[in-house]
């Protein structure tokens, strides 16, 4: 085993959406040069870490996540060499990069499946979920796909149907072959062979699905679901069969088992389930699986200080020695400036947002322009991209609104995005006054507060890596104690746009306060916290 610092326990990362971070090209869609030209500004900002949304060789019809060679890079995004700069550079800068890796499914392109689909004896025959139809026709089972409809699709070459979770040209791949645990892990040890230091593993609780084909049970329409939108009748079943099988855990320790081959390895994982803390608790504990896992939990609408107390307190109850990642925007979210807005304060309340998901035990992942405090771009119906929204327009209009390019100087075309004429989604025109241009030369903008929050957290060792006490929950107050063997910090937030009194219980007693934050600071008053709206209160016990 390869010796280990676990830099990733509590480590920033910062999530780069390829098509949309910056263009070197002219051809208006974002690649891994346009990557090596930007990571400065990511070192400037102080992530430790870059997660890069694929990049590999791809039809697009999900823009990368349907890969047809999981060993090659899209053109549209580069070459090889291209990706090797990347991590050259990134290096050179101290920042680590992982990339994504899409197990549990495929492009219907793919050698593999277009093998697998021309016969029922082929050596690939049996490396995806093939099911005879029931004796109506239809399909095996009640599955449903997250993009709609059922999640099985006819094949007229085998007179069969196959699974996909996602959309039709999708194909799910059978993990219940040992060929393909060895093909994936092949990959990844490509992957690894060129300098990476870890992986995101994409809808990693769906590659093991149920063998005996059962249907999943009815819960009827969930009234609150983050991890699908409400007019998605993928809501309306509990996930028993589809997915999130026992079966994955001894897969993810085979993939822990390549890893320790490595020093300074990490993987962290995109978990959407029924029950997420249980599934999160099960993927990253023992010290033998994930390193880390993160849901959709922070995702969704909800943003008051019980939702989050509540959402911690069912993580912790379970996760015992497993470690979280929060997340509050991605690729796949309504970003959180629009999400979970506060009109009147909203600058404010984003920082708070920020230094909360700072404070928390685990490691924090942010999206691409929320250090500028992007809000969802709207888009018009015709410049949709995603197949997602395109389905489902107009009650739920897909993810394009959190993919536009990023802004980095509003004087130069599309925001010094691109020079093209057209970009793959337009710039949108409301970030434009939240270019990085502009915001890096104001000292009080939303970019140098991430930037200085993040160099504060370096400060305090006990937020990387300590235990978390709860305390008691409020309808305007989280507060929690963050401890470590040498460090005990009390960190308090006023998630209210009002004054706050907060009484501390007998056994938390500050002893002096941390101002050095870029929050409003509160203030003690004996045993009882002063927050000021939006404001926070740091003291070492």
């Amino acid at each position: 085993m390869a010796q280990a610092n676990e830099w990733w326990r509590g480590g920033v990362i910062y999530q780069i959406y390829p098509r949309s971070f910056q263009d070197s090209n002219g051809d208006g869609i974002g690649d891994l040069a346009g990557v090596v030209q930007r990571l400065p500004y990511l070192a400037e900002l102080g992530v430790e870490a870059v997660w890069l949304s694929p990049f590999f060789q791809s039809p697009m019809k999900d823009f990368g996540y349907d890969i047809s060679d999981y060993r090659a890079v899209d053109p549209m995004f580069g070459s090889l060499a291209d990706f090797d700069a990347v991590v050259a550079k990134a290096h050179a800068l101290g920042i680590k990069v992982l990339i994504d890796q899409v197990l549990s499914h495929c492009s219907d392109q793919n050698p593999w499946f277009v093998e697998s689909r021309s016969s029922r004896d082929n050596p690939r025959a049996d490396w995806f979920v093939w099911a005879d139809p029931q004796d109506d026709g239809t399909p095996p089972n009640n599955w449903l796909s997250i993009f709609g409809g059922s999640a099985w699709q006819w094949d007229t070459r085998r007179c069969q149907y196959y699974m996909h979770n996602f959309l039709a040209s999708q194909p799910d791949l059978n993990f219940h072959n040992p060929q393909v645990q060895q093909a994936a892990l092949d990959n990844m040890q490509f992957w690894l062979d060129r300098g990476v230091d870890g992986f995101r593993l994409d809808a990693v609780n769906f590659c093991v699905h149920d063998a005996q084909l059962r249907n999943n049970p009815a819960r009827g329409m969930p009234t609150d679901d983050p991890s699908v939108n409400k007019v998605n009748p993928y809501g309306w079943q509990r996930h028993v069969y589809d997915k999130s099988q026992p079966e994955m855990l001894d897969f993810l320790r085979r993939i822990r088992s390549l890893l320790n081959q490595y020093p300074d390895l990490m993987t962290v994982g995109e978990i959407g389930d029924d029950d997420t803390p249980a599934r999160i608790a099960e993927y990253t504990g023992g010290g033998d699986k994930l390193h880390t896992a993160y849901s959709f939990d922070l995702l969704g609408p909800k943003c008051d200080a019980r939702y989050i107390h509540g959402v911690v307190q069912r993580l912790e109850a379970v996760c015992l020695d497993g470690w979280p990642c929060w997340s509050v925007s991605n690729h796949d979210a309504v970003r959180v400036a629009s999400r979970w807005q506060q009109p009147a304060h909203n600058a404010a309340w984003l920082r708070l947002v920020f230094g909360l998901q700072l404070s928390l035990r685990g490691s924090p992942c942010i999206y691409q322009g929320d250090e500028l405090g992007l809000t969802e771009a709207s888009v018009a119906f015709e410049d949709l991209q995603d197949p997602y929204g395109i389905a489902m327009w107009p009650e739920f209009v897909g993810r394009d609104g959190c993919r536009t390019p990023m802004v980095w100087d509003a004087a130069a075309p599309h925001a010094g995005f691109s020079s093209a004429a057209k970009t793959w989604l337009p710039v949108a025109s409301e970030h434009l006054p939240l270019a990085a241009a502009s915001q890096r030369a104001a000292p009080d903008s939303m970019f140098h507060f991430y930037q200085a929050m993040l160099a504060w957290r370096r400060q305090h060792a006990v937020l990387r890596t300590g235990d978390i006490e709860l305390l008691a929950a409020d309808d305007t107050v989280l507060a929690f104690v963050r401890r470590s063997d040498d460090a005990a910090l009390l960190c308090a937030f006023n998630l209210g746009a009002s004054p706050v009194r907060y009484a501390l219980p007998d056994h938390v007693r500050p002893l002096a306060m941390d101002t050095r934050h870029a929050l409003p600071s509160g203030e003690l008053d004996g045993q009882t916290l002063l927050l000021p709206p939006y404001g926070a209160l740091f003291a070492t016990l």
